[in-house]
């Protein structure tokens, strides 16, 4: 009986801890959601740049290998 009080006691507790949190506004949700898109966009950016500038290099490789022979 006192196990089952004390694990009732402290699930009440974490209950109450964990119930407290910030609550966003919509504006304010959506202008987080524009700024992960962003930052997704700015990546793939980044990602296609870095692949782009990876097949100018192999381009220039094999054309100077093509040059050598």
């Amino acid at each position: 009986m006192k196990t089952t009080l004390l694990t009732l006691a402290l699930l009440f507790s974490l209950s109450v801890f964990t119930s407290c949190r910030e609550e966003k506004s919509p504006d304010e949700k959506i202008e987080a959601a524009m700024d992960d898109i962003s930052e997704d966009i700015e990546d793939a950016s980044d990602d296609v740049q870095d692949a782009v500038e990876d097949v100018q290099d192999e381009i220039e490789e094999e054309a100077e290998e093509m040059n050598k022979d």
